[in-house]
C-alpha cells in the first residue's frame, strides 16, 4: 500500500474529495481525513449514529447506513505543536498515535486493530505543519502503481497541495532562520543545507523525534552513509547539526502546546 495523500486549504474541499473517492469505490478503510478541530468541526459527534455539525458533505460521508463500513473513526485529540484535530477513518488512530497525540480520543472499536501498512512516518510532521496552519489533510492507501497516479489526479483535480509542495513551503517558512543559525566561519549553508535540512527532518521523523543524536545514529546509518559519500565529514557534521536544531524545534513546539 502507498499512502497517496493531498492538503487543501478548505475542509470542505477537503471533506468533497472523500466523497468522491467513496463515489469510486474506494473503500473506507483505506481513507483517512484529518483536520484542526476548529469552531466549524466542534460539534463532530464521537459516536456514529450522531449527526448534528457534521456539515453536507461528512454528513453524507458518515451519516447513518452511508457510514464507514465497520464504524467510523472520529477523534478530537491533542498533538503537540499543533493543537486539538479530529480524525476520521479506520487509519486515524494510526496516525495520531503516530502523530503522539497527548490527549484521549474518542474511538471507533476497530481503532486498535487498525492496519499501519504504508504509513508515511517520513511525511507525518509536514501534516502536523499543515494541520497548525489550518488546512485539512487526506489520505487514501493505493495498491498499486495505476491506482497510485488515478488518486493523485483526483486530488489535483478537487484543489489539493501535494505533499512535496507542503514540504517545500513548510522549509521556505524556516529557512531564513537556519540558515542564521548555521553561519559561522568557514561554514557555507548554500552548499550545506541539503545536508542540514536532511538531518533536520530525520528529527521529525515518528520515530526519532524527541530523541537524543547519539540514540538514533545506529537507527540512520543508512542516511548517514549517504550523506559521507557525497560530501565528506563536513556533510556529516551538517546533517548532525540539522538533526540537533530539528529536535529542539520539535520541543519547542511541544512545549507551546502545553503551555497553550
Amino acid at each position: 500500500m502507498e499512502a497517496i495523500t493531498g492538503v487543501f486549504r478548505s475542509s470542505a474541499d477537503a471533506e468533497r474529495a472523500v466523497s468522491q473517492f467513496r463515489t469510486i469505490r474506494v473503500p473506507d478503510d483505506r481513507l483517512t481525513f484529518l483536520t484542526p478541530s476548529d469552531a466549524g468541526h466542534a460539534s463532530i459527534p464521537a459516536e456514529s449514529s450522531e449527526q448534528p455539525g457534521m456539515g453536507k458533505a461528512i454528513g453524507a460521508l458518515v451519516g447513518g447506513a452511508a457510514g464507514f463500513s465497520g464504524g467510523p473513526l472520529l477523534m478530537a485529540v491533542l498533538i503537540p505543536g499543533v493543537g486539538p484535530i479530529s480524525a476520521l477513518g479506520l487509519l486515524g488512530g494510526a496516525f495520531v498515535a503516530a502523530m503522539g497525540a497527548t490527549a484521549g480520543a474518542a474511538l471507533g472499536e476497530k481503532a486498535e486493530n487498525s492496519s499501519t501498512d504504508g504509513l508515511p512516518e517520513d511525511e507525518i510532521f509536514v501534516y502536523e505543519d499543515a494541520l497548525r496552519k489550518g488546512r485539512s489533510v487526506v489520505i487514501a492507501m493505493a495498491k498499486d502503481d495505476y491506482e497510485a497516479e488515478r488518486f493523485r489526479e483526483l486530488l489535483r483535480t478537487e484543489g489539493a497541495e501535494s505533499v512535496d509542495a507542503a514540504r517545500e513551503e513548510w522549509w521556505v517558512g524556516l529557512r531564513g532562520a537556519e540558515q542564521e543559525h548555521y553561519s559561522a566561519p568557514g561554514q557555507n549553508f548554500g552548499t550545506d543545507e541539503k545536508f542540514y535540512r536532511k538531518g533536520f527532518e530525520s528529527a521529525l521523523h515518528a520515530r526519532t523525534r524527541c530523541k537524543e543524536y547519539d540514540q538514533v545514529m545506529n537507527e540512520m546509518t543508512a542516511q548517514m552513509e549517504e550523506v559521507e559519500q557525497q560530501s565528506g565529514a563536513q556533510a556529516a557534521e551538517a546533517f548532525q547539526r540539522g538533526y540537533e536544531r530539528g529536535r529542539d524545534y520539535y520541543q519547542a513546539l511541544c512545549d507551546e502546546t502545553k503551555a497553550a
